[in-house]
């Protein structure tokens, strides 16, 4: 674990979210911050003033994030290296922060990975290793920093789910299932939470350019090809729709359709149509 210390240039943020300054000076734990979306929430925060907490379980990625985040907005960076997977890491994670007196204002859970192949074809201690980081640790750590942002009646937490929580995923079948739960969740603690001074607002993005297929051990359709958007887009989506106390946001034009799409179309179209788009 290291520590950035403070004073240096600031940096432009992207259109639509360099206007939105309520997050300056506060802190953020973003997990999964060595890659992918992590890397984009820390630039688009940190642009915005805002000091960090990085959370994953590759120190080195972390630690140079850090010091460029440092040198290029002069914001106050923690690096916490730790296995979010691992039982009881949430605990162990909010001591390490306590113990700094570091306060969260802004929870990013955005940690995760999904299995693609057939359910019966994966081990079973992938499976669950999966469902410990996608479900467990994100639901004990928005329970242990958004109980301490209900006290102070102050803060804002963004789920990252995914489009495939709106439908069942032949392939995809687990995975899809916990960014389903993500969501449920998101939206009912969006309403819970809101009267104690706490936004949570749920992002599900669509196929994006961040390593994910790698991860999961699948290769992408000529359709997902099409479809994928860059990162930097998708954070920015996302922040944006928190700043502005929304309940849920679909990053993208098509995403937005194709989540629309599934409340006019029978459930057993939108299996079969993922199985196609999906299942390569």
């Amino acid at each position: 674990m290291s520590k950035q210390s403070i004073s240096s240039t600031t940096g432009a943020s992207d259109a639509g979210v360099e206007t939105m300054n309520s997050f300056a000076g506060k802190w953020a734990l973003i997990t999964g911050a060595s890659s992918g979306l992590g890397v984009e929430f820390a630039d688009l925060l940190a642009a915005q003033k805002v000091n960090l907490v990085l959370a994953a379980r590759r120190q080195e990625p972390m630690e140079k994030l850090a010091s460029n985040l440092h040198s290029k907005y002069g914001v106050d960076v923690l690096v916490e290296a730790i296995d979010l997977a691992s039982p009881g890491a949430a605990i162990r994670l909010k001591s390490s922060l306590d113990a700094k007196s570091v306060a969260i204002d802004i929870l990013l859970n955005n940690a995760g990975y999904g299995l693609h192949g057939d359910f019966l074809e994966t081990p079973i201690e992938r499976t669950v290793d999966m469902i410990q980081l996608d479900i467990t640790a994100l639901t004990e750590l928005t329970y242990l920093f958004g109980r301490d942002m209900a006290t102070r009646r102050s803060g804002y937490i963004l789920l990252v789910a995914s489009l495939l929580a709106f439908q069942a995923v032949p392939s995809y079948a687990a995975y899809a299932a916990t960014k389903a739960y993500v969501l449920a969740l998101g939206e009912a603690l969006h309403d819970e939470l809101r009267p104690h001074g706490v936004i949570v607002t749920t992002l599900c993005p669509g196929h994006t350019a961040t390593g994910f297929d790698a991860a999961a051990g699948a290769t992408a359709s000529a359709i997902l090809r099409l479809l994928t958007m860059k990162p930097r887009p998708v954070a920015a989506s996302g922040i944006r729709a928190l700043l502005q106390g929304r309940a849920t946001v679909v990053a993208g034009l098509s995403n937005k359709i194709a989540a629309f799409s599934n409340r006019l179309t029978p459930r057993s179209m939108q299996r079969a149509t993922m199985r196609r788009i999906m299942g390569s």
